[in-house]
C-alpha cells in the first residue's frame, strides 16, 4: 500500500480532507498529515479539529508515494511557505502521484510546472491556472498522467474514487 502526504493547515475545507483521506486509508493506505511547524491540530472552515502528524520541517517527500491538497482556504496559506512550495515541487519533479481538489492547485502555481498540464480547480482559480500556462478544463476530475485535480466538495465521489484508482 501507498503512503499518502496531506498539506493542510487552517480553514482547509473539512469534506475535501476527511472524504479522501477516509477513502485512503479503506484502501488500506497509510496517510500522514503535515502543517506548520509546532502546530498539533488544525481547525477546519466548519470546525473540524484534524490532528496533524509531522511538520513540514520533517516531512521528506521520498518518503510518500503521493500527496494530497485538499482546498479552502488552506492552499492559500500554504503557498506562502516555501517548505510547502518545494515539498509538492519534489512530487511533481519525482513524476509522483499528485491529487488536488477545490483550491489546492493553487499551491502548484507557486511551483512554477503547471505550463503544460491539464488540469481543473474550483471556478475562481481556473484563470489563474490558465495564466501559468495549465490546459484547464471544467470537468468533475481531469487526469494528466499522475495529476489528479477536481473542483468541488459535490465532485468528491468521482475525486476519490479516480485517486483510489490511480494508487491500485
Amino acid at each position: 500500500m501507498s503512503k499518502i502526504a496531506v498539506v493542510v493547515t487552517d480553514l482547509v475545507e473539512d469534506i475535501e480532507y476527511t472524504s479522501p483521506v477516509d477513502a485512503l486509508k479503506k484502501e488500506g493506505h497509510e496517510v500522514v498529515t503535515i502543517s506548520f511547524a509546532g502546530e498539533k491540530s488544525i481547525t477546519g472552515k466548519h470546525g473540524a479539529e484534524i490532528p496533524i502528524d509531522k511538520s513540514i520541517k520533517d516531512a521528506d517527500p521520498a518518503d510518500f508515494d503521493g500527496l494530497l491538497i485538499p482546498g479552502g482556504f488552506s492552499p492559500d496559506q500554504l503557498r506562502s511557505d516555501q517548505d510547502f512550495v518545494d515539498f509538492t515541487k519534489k512530487f511533481l519533479l519525482a513524476d509522483k502521484n499528485v491529487f488536488a481538489i477545490c483550491h489546492g492547485p493553487q499551491l502548484f502555481i507557486q511551483t512554477g510546472l503547471v505550463k503544460g498540464r491539464t488540469m481543473t480547480s474550483y471556478l475562481s482559480v481556473q484563470p489563474d491556472l490558465y495564466y501559468a500556462g495549465a490546459v484547464v478544463k471544467d470537468a468533475p476530475v481531469v487526469i494528466d498522467h499522475k495529476l489528479i485535480t477536481s473542483r468541488t466538495p459535490d465532485d468528491l465521489p468521482a475525486f476519490n474514487k479516480a485517486i483510489t484508482e490511480a494508487l491500485k
